[in-house]
This record gives structure tokens, C-alpha cells and sequence, in this order.
């Protein structure tokens, strides 16, 4: 598998880094594209479920993108000591009937010595919003690179 720079141990700058190459990647919403930062055998937590390997990714990140439309995602690094990074983020989306949602979540992850994530927990929060309280347009541009997140 080709090596996903920057690698462990990580420093703030490179924290940093690998944080916005996931947010890019997540806001292409194609899944085979996400899977390639994970390892072979990369183990999730998201939500209440489980997924072990990339195959179970992509399948999960199919079906989570045919039901949440115009998904826009941010996040934000929180933590990092050596091949760990702890991040924070929010989303939007709508649903197939027009809901608005605002998505709110931690997420935990190890690297392998090569870049490619081996794990990742994440909690999730949802919160219906109006189209109007919605705050989050498409991929972050690049003057917001850096903007800490509101709270809610």
C-alpha cells in the first residue's frame, strides 16, 4: 500500500497537516478515495458500529452518503502525541425528505510508521437545524484553513 505522508511521530505542524487531508478527502464523499488513508485491516468505531478492514468501509461510506445529501464536513485537531491524533469536527447534511442536520463528533486515531490510519473511534451527535442555521458550504476554502470551530 503507498505510504500516506505525513507520518508518526507527528508535531502540530504535522497534526495539523494530516487533519485538513482527512477533511479534504471526507468532503469528496467518494469512499474508495477516503479508504485509501486507512490500512488493510483498519478498524472503526462509528457511531454504535463496527467495521473491520477497507471493503467494510467503503460499503459503509456508500450507504452514509446516499442518505446524508450535501454532506460538508470540518475538523479540527484537538490532540496529537506520537502516531495518535485527536480531533474534533462538526458536519451538515440533509436528509432525502429536506431535514437539515448539524453533526457534531470527537474522533480518536492510530497510524501505522507508513501514514495509513489502523484505527479510528468516533462519537457522533446529531442535531436537526434549520436551512437557515446552517453554516457549513461545501469544502472548507482555503481563508477558513485554521478557524477554530463554535461550540454549536
Amino acid at each position: 500500500m503507498a505510504p500516506r505522508p505525513p507520518f508518526p511521530p507527528y508535531d502540530e505542524q504535522t497534526a495539523l497537516q494530516k487533519v485538513q487531508a482527512a477533511e479534504d478527502a471526507w468532503n469528496t464523499c467518494d469512499p474508495e478515495r477516503v479508504a485509501l488513508a486507512y490500512t488493510e485491516d483498519s478498524v472503526w468505531r462509528n457511531r454504535d458500529r463496527f467495521l473491520t478492514g477497507r471493503d467494510e468501509i467503503v460499503a459503509f461510506l456508500r450507504e452514509k452518503w446516499s442518505r446524508e445529501l450535501d454532506y460538508a464536513l470540518r475538523k479540527e485537531l484537538w490532540g496529537f502525541l506520537g502516531d495518535r491524533i485527536a480531533v474534533r469536527f462538526q458536519y451538515e447534511c440533509r436528509d432525502e425528505a429536506g431535514q437539515w442536520w448539524r453533526s457534531y463528533g470527537n474522533e480518536l486515531w492510530e497510524f501505522t510508521a507508513d501514514g495509513l490510519m489502523r484505527r479510528r473511534e468516533a462519537s457522533i451527535n446529531d442535531v436537526r437545524i434549520t436551512e437557515a442555521e446552517r453554516r457549513i458550504f461545501g469544502p472548507r476554502p482555503e481563508a477558513e484553513r485554521g478557524v477554530a470551530l463554535p461550540v454549536w
